[in-house]
């Protein structure tokens, strides 16, 4: 629970305004690792020059950091949050592991310089994020998915 109380006392500064971190966030993350913004079929076409401040990417990374408040705050017990999320990454968008990986890391950079998350919070959410793509990983080979 500590490591969910380190990275929650951090959070009001990124839910305070949903649209701009998460815009950040898949702004970073498709620039960071480009071939990430071709999971995304409706971003697809947007050069990289035009991403930040794209409406329809902010909203979308409102969407991922909302649904990342609720596993936070469920601190740890997420399976009613998590499996649904899983299923729909597994069988409609096709979404690999390693894509979780990515964007915990720019997740951890956004909040830290956006919600002043301190290296131990950094390291706070690293541990919550393994163990939430741990259970992602045992829900994709429910599913038969091997992402």
């Amino acid at each position: 629970m500590a490591d969910y109380d380190l990275v929650l006392k951090c959070w009001g500064a990124v839910e305070s305004d949903y649209n701009t971190n998460g815009g950040e966030v898949l702004t970073r993350l498709f620039k960071e690792y480009p071939a990430t913004q071709q999971l995304f079929p409706k971003f697809a076409g947007i050069s990289q020059g035009d991403l930040a401040g794209n409406a329809a990417v902010a909203a979308h990374g409102a969407t991922v950091l909302r649904k990342l408040g609720e596993l936070l705050k469920a601190k740890g017990g997420h399976a009613d949050i998590l499996k649904p999320m899983a299923t729909t990454h597994a069988q409609k968008h096709k979404i690999g592991l390693a894509n979780f990986t990515l964007i915990t890391e720019v997740i951890v950079k956004v909040m830290a310089e956006k919600a002043g998350l301190d290296a131990a919070g950094q390291d706070a959410l690293r541990k919550i994020m393994a163990a939430v793509i741990s259970d992602i990983d045992a829900y994709y080979k429910e599913l038969n998915f091997s992402g």
